[in-house]
């Protein structure tokens, strides 16, 4: 359970830094609405995610039943994040542009925040390809699943109220060129993450087994 959590918090602090328009909104809100507005902002969009991470759960239940040790499991799984992180690096940057936050109240803000990520399907893939991926590791069980994506979600939001906390100079350092590094850099850890997952969907299983590895060791 132990190491559940400790792999799940790295994860949860590289997904609050994924480069996109929730990210700038919500660095936009807390530097011109404050903490409380952030926060109404930033808790809409863990609810979508949530929500997200729900559908994408039970849509994926009865593959994972079928395929837990399939190595095409790995291989479906690291050609979406390989996609996705293509996508990442290649995508052109846009024009900056300034993002207008309308006044309204919290739980208006709470509404925008889940809108602005529940209308992009590329969320649900992600956290689609990422329970295929991480499920085998945990066993398929529900128990260490919900451990391991609480763990992430609660990571991601704290992550968050720093961001909304140094709002303001976070703003200020953000210059396109960074992003676009930024988006770069996600993209090819992506890339990579993909490779070595379908590469493993076409090896012996056994080379991967790392208690056995252990044993031999000792």
């Amino acid at each position: 359970m132990i190491e559940d959590i400790q792999a799940a918090v790295p994860l949860g602090f590289l997904l609050s830094f994924m480069i996109g328009p929730v990210f700038f909104v919500l660095l936009e809100t807390s530097a011109t609405k404050g903490f409380r507005a952030g926060v109404s902002l930033d808790v809409g969009v863990i609810i979508a995610d949530i929500v997200f991470l729900v559908i994408a759960y039970f849509s994926s239940f009865q593959l994972l039943e079928n395929l837990s040790n399939e190595p095409g499991l790995f291989v479906f799984g690291g050609m979406i994040l390989l996609v996705y992180g293509i996508f990442l690096f290649a995508k052109k940057p846009k024009k900056k542009s300034n993002v207008k936050v309308s006044k309204g109240t919290y739980l208006g803000l709470m509404a925008k925040g889940f809108l602005l990520n529940f209308i992009n399907i590329g969320v649900l893939a992600f956290w689609l390809g990422l329970i295929i991926v991480v499920g085998p590791s945990l066993d398929n069980d529900p128990n260490r699943m919900m451990v391991f994506f609480s763990t992430v979600i609660l990571v991601y939001f704290a992550t968050d109220l720093i961001k909304i906390i140094l709002a303001k100079q976070l703003k200020r350092y953000l210059t396109q060129e960074r992003i676009v590094l930024i988006k770069k850099g996600l993209g090819i850890v992506l890339i990579i993450c993909g490779i070595v997952l379908i590469s493993k969907g076409f090896l012996p299983k056994e080379k991967f087994d790392i208690k056995e590895g252990i044993e031999r060791m000792s």
